[in-house]
C-alpha cells in the first residue's frame, strides 16, 4: 500500500483529502506542525507528497527546492493560484505534477496514480534502446547528451514506450493527456509529437516515432 503525505494547512481540505485517499486504498499521513514542515517531509517515509504552495510561515516552492536537495520522493504541488509562473517554478524545482484547486477528485487520483507509476518505472531504471529514461527528472539521456522533456512530452513518450512496437492512436494519447492542466487539442498534440521527435533526433534516434496515417504513432 502506497503512503501519501499531505502538507496542507487548510483543515477542512486536509480532512477531505485524507478521506479521498483512504477510500482509494492509500495510507495517509498529515503534517500539522508548520514550524518545520521540511523535517516532517524528510522523515515521513511517504511514497508521494501532496504539497500546498501557500503554507503559514513557509513557501511550498522553497520547501520543495530544499527537499529535492536530499530526496527524490515524488511531489505533487497543490495551489489555488492560477499563475503560470508558479507552475514553471514548481516544475523547475523538481515537482512531478501541479494541481490547481478546486480539483476534481477523480482527476487528482488519476494524476497521483500516474506519478506513482512513473516513479516506479524510474526506480526500475527504464530505458529505450541505449537511452536512459528518467520520468522523475523528466529527461532522456544518452552518453553525455541529455534532453529535458516537458510533462506532456514525457507522458506521450512513456505511453509509446509502454507499448513499443504497437500503434497508439491519437485518441489514446489525448485521453492520457486529458487530465493535464493545459488543454490539448489535435494541433497541440502534433506540436508535442514534433518536439519529442526533435529531442530524440538530438539524441541520435531520428526515426524513433513513426506516424501511421489515420491510425496513430509507433515507437520503433
Amino acid at each position: 500500500m502506497n503512503k501519501i503525505l499531505i502538507v496542507e494547512d487548510d483543515g477542512v481540505l486536509c480532512k477531505e483529502l485524507a478521506t479521498l485517499l483512504k477510500n482509494a486504498g492509500y495510507e495517509t499521513d498529515v503534517i500539522t506542525d508548520f514550524n518545520d514542515p521540511l523535517s516532517g517531509m524528510l522523515t515521513s517515509g511517504a511514497d508521494l507528497i501532496l504539497l500546498d504552495i501557500g503554507l503559514p510561515g513557509a513557501n511550498g516552492e522553497v520547501l520543495l527546492q530544499d527537499f529535492r536537495k536530499k530526496k527524490d520522493t515524488p511531489v505533487i504541488m497543490l495551489t489555488s493560484r492560477t499563475n503560470d509562473v508558479d507552475e514553471v517554478i514548481s516544475m523547475s524545482y523538481g515537482a512531478d505534477d501541479y494541481v490547481t484547486k478546486p480539483y476534481n477528485p477523480t482527476v487528482l487520483l488519476l494524476r497521483i496514480s500516474a506519478v506513482l507509476k512513473r516513479s516506479r518505472g524510474s526506480l526500475q531504471g527504464r530505458s529505450y534502446k541505449d537511452i536512459a529514461v528518467s520520468p522523475v527528472k523528466g529527461s532522456l539521456t544518452r552518453g553525455e547528451k541529455e534532453e529535458i522533456l516537458t510533462k506532456n512530452e514525457m507522458i506521450i513518450f512513456e505511453l509509446l514506450l509502454d507499448r513499443q512496437g504497437e500503434i497508439v492512436s491519437r485518441d489514446e494519447i489525448m485521453t492520457a493527456l486529458w487530465d493535464n492542466d493545459e488543454y490539448i487539442n489535435d494541433n497541440a498534440l502534433s506540436v508535442n509529437i514534433s518536439r519529442l521527435r526533435a529531442k530524440l533526433t538530438e539524441l541520435g534516434v531520428p526515426e524513433a516515432i513513426e506516424t501511421r496515417k489515420k491510425q496513430g504513432y509507433v515507437l520503433r
